[in-house]
């Protein structure tokens, strides 16, 4: 059986399309075997005043379609322009491969793959923004 599997702490929250669902006093584990289901866990989610950076804002973007909040053909020409900003600056061969899973995931639509790959950028935009200052 395929799908996204989710393992869930007790009491762990997750957004599925649209819906929060809280875990039982329990670890668990599920498949979601819908492939176009949004999931976004919510110890992961980007709150608004955390979108403060380039990369974060692109990954709450990505997350604002998960939670059903913008439409997903109206955020993907967004998200598509951002992705192509941040490979100005991620210019390394593994960030460029991410910056690809990335494009290649809201290509097809999967947004959950997008944000994945997206925020596997984050301690990297993080090092930079130190070494900046």
């Amino acid at each position: 059986m395929g799908g996204l599997v989710l393992k869930l702490a007790p009491k762990e929250r997750v957004l599925i399309n649209g819906v929060v669902i809280e875990n039982g006093g329990r670890r668990s584990r599920f498949s979601i075997v819908t492939p176009e289901a949004n999931v976004l866990r919510l110890r992961d989610a980007i709150h608004p005043n955390e979108a403060n950076t380039p990369v974060r804002r692109v990954c709450y973007a990505a997350q604002l379609v998960l939670s059903g909040d913008m439409e997903p053909d109206h955020a993907r020409q967004q998200l598509l322009r951002r992705v192509e900003e941040l490979s100005q600056v991620f210019t390394d061969a593994d960030s460029r491969r991410v910056l690809a899973e990335a494009t290649d995931a809201l290509v097809a639509e999967h947004y959950y793959k997008c944000l994945k790959s997206l925020r596997s950028l984050l301690p990297r935009e993080e090092r930079l923004m130190a070494y900046q200052q």
